[in-house]
């Protein structure tokens, strides 16, 4: 028989209920940013193009570190447990949800669940670390996209690759202003179909050149001395978990509409049929042919010694599908700084579009993409920055946090195998993220004799 509730425990409960409700409506990064109107499908389309973009490209590099069977295992194991600890978050806010505290934000389920400190000073800092490395990654590559299409018509020119991400930064400019993330759910449907688009570009394009003989003879032993061996498998490592990653499942779903219970679910399905189609097809079909040549980005290796492997139209196309879901893919990762930004400068008592809110809406977003456009142009190594953001960032924020919000939210018994799973996972990927973020800096310690600011790369 159930336990009788009070009128002074009702009470109780729904005067916290309230609280917490208030203190949402108070905060203008939750109401103007984090508007929860969207339903399953949107939350499908924001969580692909926040999962799915163009850093899946790199996937043939990683296996070309790991070889053929630590990389198809990685790619495996990497699906199984992102697609398990998102499941896992996403039912730690729907029991908050029921219990009336909506958690809206990573660093609000972190403070929530193990106390303010670990909100304030690890989880809250490490997301807007992320979130705003891959704006920076993504403006590089959309300068470095744009300048492969450039010099496909003009092999001459002398427009150089700084001046290239400006121009993606310009675009940014107006795109950061969209209002809310809910905002963007039509142009992350678009981006969605957009990734499907490139990802088999590059897969009909590494086949082409693989069946035609045109690259390079297909080698797949791993290359350099034992030492570089080891510490290129932990970078793979890093370099796969940052396609995997996503860094704001919360922020995700707080766009839902209430009632939440199972729409995540159902949006992770979305994601995850595409992830399966790109990232194994993408990183299969570069590997088998390229090899221990992989590149970085698959797409260099269309081009060798200036000589394009594929036809010249077809290299345009994809990297205009690229740059363009770039551009998407951008502007979602914007969101947790867009959010920081309005909860410390609105005012939730104006309107969302009165002057009050407009004018520092606009200059805070502005000099948040001009301060990452200038580091893109300052910086331009994407891959290391890859693996650097793939390491520090998303291995706590999705391999690990997760496992732990459950574990310390439902208290599985001891006794139990999810606990144990639970535990699992979080020690190992926290000893991988460790090791792989010792390879990363030790790759961009390496790589530092050819670093100059502003390079033309």
């Amino acid at each position: 028989m159930g336990t009788m509730v009070g009128p002074d425990e009702y009470s109780s409960a729904k005067s916290e209920e309230d609280d917490a409700q208030k203190e949402v409506d108070q905060d203008a990064g939750a109401l103007f940013v984090l508007k929860s109107k969207g339903s399953w499908w949107h939350c499908g389309y924001h969580l692909t193009t926040s999962i799915v973009a163009p850093p899946l490209l790199s996937l043939p590099f990683a296996f070309a570190l790991l070889g053929w069977a630590a990389g198809i295992v990685c790619l495996v194991v990497g699906a199984a447990v992102t697609f398990y600890s998102y499941n896992l978050m996403s039912h730690v806010l729907e029991h908050n949800a029921q219990k009336g505290r909506r958690l809206l934000r990573f660093r609000d389920m972190a403070t929530h669940i193990m106390g303010p400190r670990w909100g304030r000073y690890f989880v809250g800092p490490i997301q807007l670390m992320v979130c705003y490395g891959v704006v920076i990654g993504n403006t590089l590559l959309g300068g470095q996209c744009l300048k492969t299409i450039y010099l496909l018509w003009n092999p001459n020119g002398s427009i150089r690759l700084y001046e290239f991400v400006t121009i993606f930064g310009v675009v940014m400019l107006i795109l950061a202003q969209m209002p809310s993330f809910h905002s963007l759910r039509y142009i992350n449907l678009v981006s969605l179909i957009l990734t499907l688009c490139y990802s088999a570009c590059a897969t009909v394009g590494s086949i082409y050149i693989g069946v035609s003989s045109k690259g390079p003879r297909r080698d797949y032993s791993l290359s350099g001395d034992n030492e570089t061996r080891i510490f290129g498998i932990f970078n793979a490592v890093a370099i796969i978990s940052t396609p995997y990653g996503n860094g704001m499942i919360p922020e995700i779903q707080a766009t839902l509409a209430p009632p939440v219970k199972g729409k995540m679910f159902k949006g992770l399905c979305i994601c995850y049929a595409v992830v399966l189609s790109t990232f194994f097809s993408v990183a299969i079909s570069g590997y088998w042919a390229f090899g221990n040549q992989s590149e970085g980005l698959i797409l260099s290796n269309f081009t060798q010694n200036g000589k394009n492997l594929v036809p010249k139209a077809f290299i345009f196309i994809t990297n205009l599908f690229i740059i363009m879901q770039l551009f998407a893919v951008t502007v979602v990762y914007l969101q947790p700084t867009n959010e920081m930004l309005e909860r410390m400068f609105g005012d939730p008592r104006s309107g969302e579009f009165s002057s009050r809110n407009v004018i520092p809406r606009v200059i805070s977003r502005s000099l948040s993409v001009v301060v990452a456009t200038t580091i893109s142009a300052m910086l331009p190594f994407f891959g290391d920055i890859n693996a650097v953001i793939g390491a520090f960032g998303f291995m706590p924020l999705d391999f690990v946090l997760p496992v732990v919000f459950f574990n310390l939210t439902f208290k599985p018994s001891k006794r139990s195998g999810v606990f144990w799973l639970n535990l699992s996972i979080a020690v190992v990927f926290s000893i991988l993220g460790v090791i792989a973020a010792v390879a990363a800096v030790r790759q961009i310690i390496l790589d530092a004799k050819t670093f100059r600011l502003f390079a033309n790369v």
